[in-house]
């Protein structure tokens, strides 16, 4: 299994020049983090570091994908994950002025593993609906007295029966008043 850490001593080779960024890891321990994940694809990790005496600042680009539970009926649907994210890691005792958000090394090792499934961690929306309301396993979407109404119905031409008296007597009193 393929991990993004490397000891300062590895990295200070690269100072000044190009670190190459390539690989495809596996991530799937984030689903004990967030157990509305129900699977994890091997994420491709691209991009490069930049390397210098007090910072290194990894530019990477993360694709893959999750499988998360449709809000409205739990079925299977595949979040294509594709970020572009700059992560800085300051040097020991070294200060660095900026908006972004930056970590401290601790130790002789930068390990970007830890960042990555944060990265991910983020990525998963609130809700997230599948776009076949009526898949297989699907949960069901009417029962006895009641259905799951899409936000495109529109919901002020179905009148309660029990209260269809009480719109005839808005639509008279409204055609009185405009006389």
């Amino acid at each position: 299994m393929i991990q993004l850490k490397w000891t300062l001593s590895q990295l200070q080779k690269y100072r000044n020049k190009d670190f190459l960024i390539d690989d495809i890891i596996r991530v799937d321990e984030i689903i004990q983090t967030d157990p509305s994940i129900r699977e994890v694809s091997p994420m491709h990790i691209t991009g490069r570091g930049d390397i210098d005496s007090t910072k290194v600042t990894f530019h990477l680009k993360i694709e893959g994908f999750l499988i998360l539970p449709c809000s409205r009926t739990l079925v299977d649907v595949k979040l294509p994950i594709n970020v572009e994210t700059t992560e800085t890691f300051l040097l020991q005792g070294s200060v660095y002025e900026t908006e972004e958000e930056v970590y401290q090394v601790k130790g002789e090792v930068i390990d970007l593993m830890p960042v990555i499934r944060e990265i991910l961690l983020l990525e998963v929306p609130m809700q997230v609906f599948c776009e076949d309301g009526e898949s297989e396993g699907a949960a069901p979407q009417s029962g006895k007295d009641w259905e799951v109404l899409s936000d495109e119905e529109d919901q002020s031409k179905k009148i309660d029966p029990r209260l269809a008296d009480l719109a005839k007597f808005f639509d008279k009193n409204n055609s009185s008043s405009e006389s």
